[in-house]
């Protein structure tokens, strides 16, 4: 086995564990023990996140684990990885039944379902993550709640549907937990 393929299967190892710890365990110092001692966490969209052990803990259980709807999905598209970064593309599928300040600051649950494209890029250091920059499709997701009306944003809903299609049609090499059925 090459040194490249050694580290890639231990990058992948330690993302299985930091998604399952969010996801399965919502547990915010498990999150931790796949994470640097100075780690940072970016949702580009919304800004939310944290700097540093405690800052990424604190928005961990106080913003993103408390902010998980009970019947989101996470469904894998693609992984790509590099020497020191893994990105993961996604379908994330829930009905907004409760508060996501991480996501969606301020905006109270509207009852809706909601599909849209999630892109997460970590680097890590030392086998650990140092740093994850999470992207959505803020306009397709403000449409599918009711907050916003655009013929040209609607187009763009249907994209994770397109994407989910096209992966069925072609499965990844390397694909991540299911997180939830």
């Amino acid at each position: 086995m090459t040194e490249a393929m050694v580290t890639r299967r231990m990058l992948l190892s330690r993302w299985h564990q930091h998604t399952y710890a969010k996801f399965e365990l919502k547990d915010a110092d498990e999150v931790l023990e796949t994470m640097t001692d100075n780690p940072h966490v970016f949702c580009i969209p919304s800004g939310s996140g944290g700097v540093g052990k405690e800052g990424v803990r604190n928005f961990y259980a106080r913003q993103f684990l408390p902010g998980i709807p009970p019947d989101l999905e996470l469904l894998p598209i693609s992984e790509i990885f590099a020497e020191e970064h893994v990105v993961a593309e996604y379908v994330m599928k829930f009905t907004h039944t409760l508060r996501m300040d991480w996501m969606l600051p301020g905006v109270p649950p509207s009852g809706r379902k909601a599909k849209l494209l999630v892109v997460a890029i970590a680097r890590f250091e030392n086998g650990k993550v140092a740093s994850k920059h999470v992207y959505w499709d803020a306009a397709a997701l403000l449409f599918q709640l009711g907050l916003i009306d655009s013929v040209a944003v609607a187009a763009g809903v249907r994209s994770a549907a397109k994407l989910l299609k096209r992966a069925a049609q072609r499965p990844i090499e390397a694909r991540p937990l299911t997180l939830f059925a």
